[in-house]
């Protein structure tokens, strides 16, 4: 299992030094949310000073782009960083993209389904004809210096974990604990890409993470700050289904032992990279994490 990590950073060059950082110290990958800069205009800008790192969104809004838009910044960066770049997509939520955006929210898979069979080609260089209910799409992006980057899609639920494994690389998950994985993600997932006969899916999750000899004061703290995706159904449902109540019952948190055992248990649930969301209370705490689990790379 490989770890990867976000690139902390308030400024557009705080994140890029951050993930030059992040290189530096070995991680394979350094995978950016969606909130604040434009991330693929960040990764091309931080693939063009880094050599080696595997650079992805976690994930990019598909609502918020059209799909020969998303063709032509993913292809950029993938072009910019010499072709290290993995496209992540989701859906966001309803509170989002209806209540924030003011656009329709009513047919996710369909949504998620069309766009990607808009975009694949897009990626590849192919002229798209394409009359769907959301599309109508008739164009083609050539960006002749990059490869067509992976995708892989958030998929929470049972059809979008099955349109992910016929049409994408894998799934990046949020908050969705190894119960889940193993018992929704992996049959779901891999059954659906076996009959596609794509190779075997990536499966990158994650979850805050903290090194802490004080594990109640991390969990009050968990809890609180990610309250908000307890209120969320699609995320109730799965951490539900992880068998945990909330945030801080997913978390991996606990003494340098702890917190290798509990990888171990990610690892062993079928997770191919483990997003390490790292938290604490102050930036020693913060830091000792991640020396931590730069003593673990490059994979445990």
């Amino acid at each position: 299992m490989r770890i990867v990590s976000t690139p902390f950073g308030t400024s557009l060059q705080a994140k890029i030094d951050a993930i030059k950082s992040l290189e530096a110290d070995g991680f394979t990958g350094a995978w950016l949310p969606g909130a604040g800069h434009d991330v693929l205009t960040t990764m091309a800008l931080a693939g063009a000073v880094t050599t080696s790192i595997e650079l992805g969104s976690f994930v990019q809004p598909t609502f918020a782009r059209h799909p020969v838009s998303m063709a032509q910044g993913a292809l950029a960066a993938q072009a910019a960083s010499g072709n290290r770049f993995v496209l992540g997509l989701g859906l966001s939520h309803k509170s989002v993209i209806e209540g924030a955006w003011g656009l329709d929210f009513s047919r996710p898979v369909r949504h998620m389904r069309e766009y990607l069979t808009v975009l694949n080609p897009l990626l590849r260089g192919e002229r798209v004809d394409f009359e769907g209910e959301d599309f109508r799409i008739h164009s083609q992006v050539q960006v002749p210096d990059a490869a067509p980057p992976s995708v892989v899609i958030a998929a929470l639920g049972p059809q979008m974990l099955r349109l992910a494994g016929r049409m994408c690389d894998g799934t990046a998950l949020w908050m969705a604990g190894p119960k889940y994985i193993e018992e929704v993600v992996v049959p779901e997932l891999g059954r659906a890409a076996r009959e596609a006969g794509r190779p075997a899916p990536r499966i990158i999750a994650g979850v805050p993470i903290v090194v802490t000899s004080d594990s109640g004061a991390a969990r009050e703290r968990i809890a609180t700050a990610y309250a908000m995706y307890g209120t969320l159904p699609s995320y109730q449902r799965v951490i539900s289904g992880s068998g945990a109540s909330g945030p801080e019952d997913l978390a991996v948190i606990g003494t340098e032992e702890q917190v290798e055992s509990q990888l171990r248990r990610w690892q062993d649930a079928g997770v191919t990279d483990f997003y390490a969301a790292i938290d604490g209370e102050n930036a020693e705490v913060r830091a000792h994490t991640r020396d931590f689990l730069k003593s673990l790379l490059p994979a445990i």
